[in-house]
């Protein structure tokens, strides 16, 4: 295997996985469920939002104890190059490690994942087919009148701008006031200009993005709901089920089913 590789790994519960290596380097994510992962001669719990580099040719094994979903990043020595801090530069590690990250490195490794998986070439076509979707709203927004005010088209630029920033970034963990401090304004004053201009507030845009890739996800490719929630930027399943439902009418579960029969 050459080059950068994102894909889901998912054991069932009382999975176990037979001692193996291979010759490139592994990034293993937890993103759900609890199992072991033997690693260095020792056995090691592995939890939710846990991390473990494993380096070529160091032997490894994986077990489940409760459906535990990994995200693995594997790359070749060439690819060897990520801008996440994980706890010691990579040139350090000289062995495998498991590591136990802080919520500050947490969050980064989520996001250079969640970046990962959007520009991965084995989801690109649902995703730039979403982004093509989003764009096409454009005919049908509302815009101002030709005899808008100087200050009113100053915020249809603002609005533009954030709902540009919303296209480009869905997947990172965005707050209201995340998205008001982009228009140097306060959350009161983003929510008017934005629905303005686009019948929503930035919060309900950032929803219905999220959304849209997620159907895309679902229909187009065989991803674990679970994955597809971490993907669009969702930090709990039941909170992406609440936003799925509230939006579509149907679970994901259900909408997948009823879209593949």
């Amino acid at each position: 295997m050459s080059g950068i590789h994102l894909y889901e790994s998912k054991h069932q519960e009382s999975y176990e996985l037979r001692i193996h290596h291979h010759p490139n380097y592994q990034l293993l994510y937890a993103i759900e469920g609890e199992g072991s992962i033997i690693l260095n001669g020792g056995k090691h719990p592995l939890e939710q939002d846990n991390a473990v580099l494993i380096l070529p040719y160091a032997e490894h094994a994986v077990s489940s104890d409760s459906n535990l979903t990994l995200l693995v990043l594997a790359f070749d020595a060439e690819s060897f190059q990520t801008p996440v801090h994980l706890e010691a530069d990579p040139p350090l590690f000289t062995q495998s490690e498991l590591l136990r990250l802080s919520t500050f490195s947490a969050n980064e490794l989520r996001l250079l994942l969640r970046k990962s998986a959007v520009r991965a070439g084995t989801e690109g076509c649902a995703q730039r087919s979403c982004h093509a979707d989003l764009r096409s709203r454009d005919s049908a927004s509302p815009r101002p009148s030709e005899g808008t005010t100087q200050a009113a088209d100053a915020n249809s630029l603002r609005a533009e701008r954030i709902r540009n920033y919303i296209d480009l970034h869905y997947y990172e963990s965005l707050t209201a006031e995340d998205l008001a401090y982009k228009l140097g304004v306060g959350v009161r004053h983003a929510n008017n200009i934005f629905k303005e201009s686009y019948g929503m507030t930035p919060v309900q845009y950032l929803t219905e993005s999220r959304i849209r890739v997620a159907k895309k996800l679902l229909i187009e490719t065989d991803k674990d709901i679970v994955s597809i929630c971490f993907e669009v930027g969702y930090e709990s399943l039941p909170t992406f089920y609440r936003a799925f439902k509230n939006t579509v009418g149907l679970s994901p579960n259900k909408f997948r089913q009823q879209h593949r029969e």
